[in-house]
């Protein structure tokens, strides 16, 4: 089982390959093994794991085959039910857990589930740290005795709990009262979260895709299809609108005339409200390849820096931590607010967004927008191998391509970290420039494929 791990925790397709019961309860016998190794049991008589979980029927599966092997080496588990990613990264810190789990694909359809994993701080796992539990998870355990397994009780008040927390981030005595919110949960983890802490805060809301069924997560809802709660956000006359993945770790929005304001744009925004409040550590922010140079240009106006990284939160993060910086994100929307959370959430970024346009006194359209991107677009081209980008005359033919762009404009090729698909991103000055650059491409990898 070497090399479970990928960019974003475990993923695969549902009774294939690390996403089986057996490889599900053998990744829990490793990592319980790690974390009990690593416990100090002056603070209780054994471990805690928490367990949260998104809307798939999977998830039932997966929960049960976590438990058997946490119980069996001798950890104490407490289900959260279907519940935010970010929330379960809190409740670890909360509960004072050496471990918490969230089961989740995030954004990839009913079929594939995923699980991820935090430590006790509520971070995502150091690379050293799952390369240790790949290890042990292909050699053999050791299993607790008898007297020593593991309890496991569902935990009631999970959801209740988060949606306090969130509350709680918000400035002073602030409300939402006035604002009409379109919220599409993806009919996904928020599906309550979400709805119960915008209505609490005072907002009327349009609540979207908040009926799960198991198969419906991320089904033409969600932050992947966002002009769903565009077109809703016009219909209704609302105020602006909330669209959050699967697990909700990410967020788009649209403003009053259903102009759909993404990753970049909420970076930016914050970014330089931040720096207006200074609240913005050290006057920087890390972004990723992705990142428009639009965003780049209207941050260093500002004399704002952009860092860019890999694309993955984790990257982001871990940038973040080394130069000691509290804001980073990327397009696909997910937001880094560490002053708040150890890790992307979508709802505590809309409630720092809808602050700002509650206390702005200002349009979501003017507020909302806070560059002029450059042309970009984004392709993901399926059924085809990502080996194919180690070929050395596909490389120099990609380089050739960006080359004829003279200096206008850039093309980023990587396999997903998270799907079986390669993505192609092409940025330029002109739609002209950037529809013959990504046609182009799309020709030569397609040829080789």
């Amino acid at each position: 089982m070497a090399g479970l791990f990928g960019t974003d925790g475990v993923r695969a397709r549902i009774n294939t390959g690390p996403m089986t019961a057996e490889a599900v309860v053998r990744l829990a016998l490793a990592a319980g093994r790690w974390f009990a190794d690593h416990n100090d049991r002056s603070s209780h008589a054994r471990p805690i794991v928490v367990i949260g979980k998104d809307t798939r029927l999977s998830g039932y599966m997966l929960e049960s085959a976590l438990v058997a092997g946490f119980t069996s080496i001798g950890l104490d588990c407490r289900l959260l039910g279907p519940i935010p990613t970010p929330a379960v990264a809190h409740l670890t810190r909360s509960l004072r857990a050496e471990l918490g789990v969230m089961i989740s694909a995030s954004h990839n359809p009913h079929h594939d589930n995923g699980i991820k994993l935090f430590g006790p701080d509520g971070f995502k796992l150091d690379d050293k740290i799952e390369a240790e539990i790949s290890a042990l998870a292909a050699g053999s355990i050791a299993l607790a005795d008898a007297p020593d397994l593991g309890r496991a009780r569902r935990m009631l008040d999970s959801v209740g709990r988060y949606v306090e927390f969130a509350k709680s981030t918000l400035p002073g005595r602030t409300r939402l009262d006035g604002l009409k919110l379109v919220v599409d949960c993806a009919n996904g983890a928020a599906y309550r979260t979400a709805p119960d802490t915008l209505y609490e805060l005072g907002a009327e809301i349009v609540p979207l895709a908040v009926s799960p069924d198991g198969f419906n997560i991320n089904e033409n809802c969600g932050a992947v299809h966002p002009q769903v709660m565009a077109a809703a956000v016009v219909a209704h006359g609302a105020d602006a609108g909330i669209c959050l993945d699967g697990d909700a770790d990410r967020l788009i929005m649209a403003d009053e005339t259903g102009k759909i304001i993404d990753g970049d744009q909420i970076l930016g925004c914050l970014a330089l409200a931040m720096q207006e409040r200074r609240t913005l550590a050290n006057n920087a922010v890390v972004g990723t390849v992705m990142t428009n140079r639009g965003l780049e240009a209207r941050l260093g106006k500002a004399g704002i820096d952009l860092h860019r990284v890999a694309v993955g939160d984790r990257y982001i993060l871990e940038k973040m931590r080394q130069d000691g910086l509290n804001l980073g994100g990327e397009p696909s929307g997910h937001m880094l607010m560490t002053d708040f959370a150890r890790s992307g959430d979508g709802l505590l970024t809309a409630l720092q967004m809808l602050t700002l346009l509650k206390t702005s006194g200002k349009k979501a359209s003017t507020l909302f927008n806070s560059f002029s991107p450059n042309p970009q677009r984004l392709e993901n081209l399926r059924g085809i191998d990502p080996a194919i980008l180690q070929d050395k005359k596909l490389q120099s033919d990609l380089a050739t391509i960006e080359a004829n762009l003279n200096g206008k404009g850039r093309v980023l090729v990587r396999p997903s970290g998270t799907e079986a698909l390669v993505r192609v991103m092409v940025e330029a000055e002109t739609d002209a420039l950037l529809t013959e650059a990504m046609d182009a491409l799309i020709l030569r990898i397609a040829a080789e494929a």
